[in-house]
């Protein structure tokens, strides 16, 4: 990773895949003014080494799931394993070893609004204790971290944007058996070709392309590309515990969201009623945006910080998926993860 380094056709060109992570290399081409081959085999190279990928995001609300925010306490011997065995699971999105191994933090998928399966995890598990919040409203679902949205133009970004770019949410969406076989594709691969996701799933290119975009237009599916923080001079982050007076809460949420350090930020229920991460240069660059900024909030009455040190699992789980071609080989999950 010390050896890495991205130029800025690299960095311009994951701007443009947030922005519409299935768009015609061609039509990204021509925005950023170079060859249809130079952008296929920049973003080739950035995904068969684990560097970025681009990957279908299914969005909980959407399609009635319910999201658990979970915290392990552990001792760090134990950490690693306890991580990988929850990144196994099919109910986890994402896992992170926190807090120098003394700590899990794990997002649970829950179908029709349940709770978190806590009485599904191993009885052996050398847990030292656990703590669960419900996530009421993700402030940030549809907004980037802009540390990796910031090399585009205005005009670029809009020449990128899909013609049918939804500004508000759709209603539910009731999933189909054609979506329990497409959205694990899409979570490998997010950019496969159709005929080769017609291929995995067993229908017609027509069927996956229509319902592909029944899904993107009602928003219960985005596109969203894993990089390394570290690659764009990021090297720490951090989840931000908040406890916030309710009569604040909407005026600290809005202005967290306004932040550049910011790359989630979401309400929850527990002792805490606000969690985010926050995304920073260095310690130095942390302390100054916990001290100056988050202090300067009225109506913070409690912050606690979890230093995050790597990623398990980045995003849903791809394991039904078995998609191969080129620029769709790179599937490591490659800590510290996405944000």
């Amino acid at each position: 990773m010390d050896s890495v380094t991205l130029d800025a056709l690299d960095v311009r060109l994951l701007h443009a895949l947030q922005i519409d992570g299935r768009a015609p290399f061609s039509r990204i081409a021509e925005v950023l003014g170079v060859s249809d081959r130079t952008v296929a085999r920049r973003y080739g190279r950035l995904s068969a080494t684990g560097l970025a990928r681009v990957v279908g995001v299914t969005i909980s609300e959407a399609v009635g799931h319910a999201e658990w925010l979970v915290r392990f306490r552990v001792l760090p011997a134990d950490a690693a394993p306890v991580a990988r065995a929850l990144a196994r699971r099919p109910d986890t999105a994402w896992v992170t070893v926190a807090a120098g191994g003394t700590e899990i933090v794990c997002l649970f998928l829950v179908s029709h609004g349940g709770s978190a399966p806590l009485d599904t995890l191993g009885r052996d598990w050398p847990l030292a204790g656990v703590d669960a919040y419900r996530l009421l409203h993700p402030v940030m679902r549809h907004r980037r971290w802009r540390g990796r949205t910031s090399a585009l133009t205005a005009d670029e970004v809009s020449a990128l944007r899909p013609s049918w770019h939804p500004d508000t949410a759709g209603g539910r969406v009731a999933l189909t058996a054609l979506d329990r076989q497409l959205l694990p594709a899409l979570a490998a691969h997010g950019r496969a070709a159709l005929p080769e996701l017609a291929r995995h799933v067993g229908w017609s290119e027509s069927a996956v392309r229509r319902r592909l975009d029944e899904l993107r237009r009602s928003r219960a599916l985005q596109f969203d590309v894993e990089v390394d923080p570290r690659l764009f001079g990021f090297t720490v982050q951090c989840l931000l515990w908040l406890t916030v007076t309710p009569s604040r809460l909407s005026d600290v949420t809005k202005a967290l969201t306004t932040d550049t350090e910011t790359a989630f930020v979401a309400t929850i229920t527990g002792t805490h009623n606000v969690v985010a991460i926050a995304i920073c240069r260095d310690a130095g660059a942390l302390h100054a945006y916990l001290t100056e900024r988050i202090r300067a909030l009225e109506g913070i009455e409690r912050l606690e910080t979890t230093p995050v040190d790597s990623y398990a699992k980045r995003r849903a789980p791809a394991a039904n998926a078995n998609l191969s071609g080129p620029g769709l080989s790179g599937t490591s999950r490659r800590p510290p993860g996405s944000a």
